[in-house]
């Protein structure tokens, strides 16, 4: 499929000649002009599935001079470039040269080399594969698949070189669909888990506070122990958006600090659909860090310096493929977030056995020593255009009780302990602000360990 361009059309208008033949060959050609213009309007836009991604407007030399600048420090030279079949140029970049290291705190940051302490599995769980509900799920992993085909950028049988990481290149038009140049790659400042307020102090249900939009259907710990990672796996969908500013995710969130302040940490990985950032409406692999409650510090993927990515095989903010289908095969993602014990860093491992890379622990204040909470769940933007709710989806667009096969789960929810060693989730509340729109159930077994499914259609009967 191609890329979405931008199109500009302007004012035709024929010459006020008196020669009727010159007049019928103008309004000839601009017949065709315009009978060409729909077709490429409708080919540039069949990848958008109708959402105007981008909005068709003049841009000044300046602004564009700016943003120009921007790319420049986040696209770096390329030792290899691979073009993916949905449009994405991936980048192959020299490990030392990634933009991690812009970071003013990472300026003599060495890229650490020796493997993290990986954590101690304390009860064997099963992540591969699921056998005892009526169908089976298929979990992406780099040592099972090869390294292959879970990726829309594999397909072409193309890989990055060894020493480099793979980079999707960021283009004018992802940073024109963003609000501003300073809002590109960033959530909004009241955006994630910095709506519950007061949760770290009570063991009840975190009190909800509805800001821009933001709802979500989550699970998260109520035990006061130190918290070192999360794991989960997650099953991979694909929702529909309604407007491009809205999204719809779900993911880890491992946090720190103070919720009702502004020195709230968040390390966060998952799927996300969002048009805005991406153009499209394909769910993809994403990370994301916060050290100040989203007000000034970090971004999603690779968008700004921080994240140090080390595998050169799992390209951060690339499509996901296949996806789950209602009724039929089911697709899913496990992710790790711990600390190392030796070295303090934070790591993310995708699968099993794939280590993606890692959040420096000079970037944090509170996480710089340990986490107090983890959460794990869905989350949309309901923008509320014409006081409708949203009818963008959450999870698979099904409810929770709707169960295997057709409603989004995560299962074998798991903590890191002091120790290093992974341990069931045992305390865990759900949380759903609507859940005529969206909710959640949990439950657990001797498979799925504890786990949930969540979820929901937004506007519906019950959700106005």
């Amino acid at each position: 499929m191609g890329r979405v361009s931008v199109v500009r059309q302007g004012r035709f208008s024929c010459p006020s000649y008196s020669g009727n033949s010159i007049l019928q060959s103008c309004s000839l050609f601009l017949v065709f002009l315009s009978f060409f213009l729909v077709l490429f309007s409708k080919k540039t836009m069949a990848v958008s599935t109708s959402l105007n991604y981008t909005k068709y407007k003049q841009v000044s030399s300046l602004r564009l001079a700016r943003i120009q600048r921007r790319l420049d420090k986040i696209n770096k030279p390329p030792v290899f470039t691979i073009q993916s079949p949905d449009g994405d140029i991936i980048d192959c970049i020299h490990k030392r040269k990634q933009p991690a290291l812009d970071h003013p705190l990472l300026q003599k940051h060495k890229i650490q080399r020796v493997a993290p302490e990986m954590p101690k599995v304390m009860k064997t769980v099963k992540t591969d594969g699921f056998s005892g509900e009526t169908n089976s799920s298929n979990s992406f992993d780099e040592r099972l698949m090869g390294g292959a085909g879970w990726q829309m950028w594999h397909q072409n049988g193309l890989r990055c070189p060894k020493g480099t990481i793979p980079v999707r290149r960021s283009t004018s038009h992802d940073v024109l669909r963003a609000k501003s140049l300073y809002d590109f790659g960033k959530k909004q400042k009241t955006a994630g888990m910095a709506q519950f307020a007061s949760r770290l102090s009570s063991v009840d249900a975190p009190d909800v506070v509805n800001g821009n939009g933001h709802e979500h259907a989550i699970a998260y710990t109520t035990a006061s122990d130190e918290v070192y990672g999360a794991r989960a796996t997650i099953n991979v969908w694909g929702p529909s958006i309604e407007t491009v500013n809205e999204f719809s995710l779900s993911q880890i969130w491992v946090l720190s600090g103070s919720f009702d302040g502004s020195d709230l940490n968040s390390i966060e990985a998952g799927w996300q659909v969002s048009p805005e950032l991406y153009g499209d409406n394909r769910p993809r692999l994403f990370t994301y860090w916060t050290s100040d409650a989203y007000q000034a510090t970090g971004c999603y993927n690779l968008l700004c310096s921080g994240f140090v990515q080390t595998n050169s095989r799992i390209a951060i903010g690339a499509a996901i493929s296949p996806v789950s289908s209602m009724g039929g095969n089911q697709y899913d993602i496990t992710i790790l977030i711990w600390k190392d014990p030796k070295l303090g860093n934070w790591w993310m491992r995708f699968g099993d056995n794939t280590l993606v890379g890692y959040w420096p622990n000079e970037l944090f204040t509170h996480l710089a020593d340990r986490a107090t909470m983890v959460e794990w769940g869905g989350e949309i933007v309901n923008s509320g255009t014409n006081d409708e709710h949203t009818t963008t989806q959450m999870g698979s667009g099904q409810f929770a009780q709707d169960g295997f096969g057709k409603a989004s789960y995560f299962r074998n929810l798991e903590i890191v302990d002091s120790d290093n060693s992974l341990t069931t989730a045992q305390d865990i509340s759900v949380l759903a602000e609507n859940s005529n729109c969206y909710n959640i159930l949990s439950s657990r077994n001797s498979e799925w360990g504890t786990h949930f499914y969540y979820g929901g259609p937004g506007r519906n009967p019950s959700c106005q």
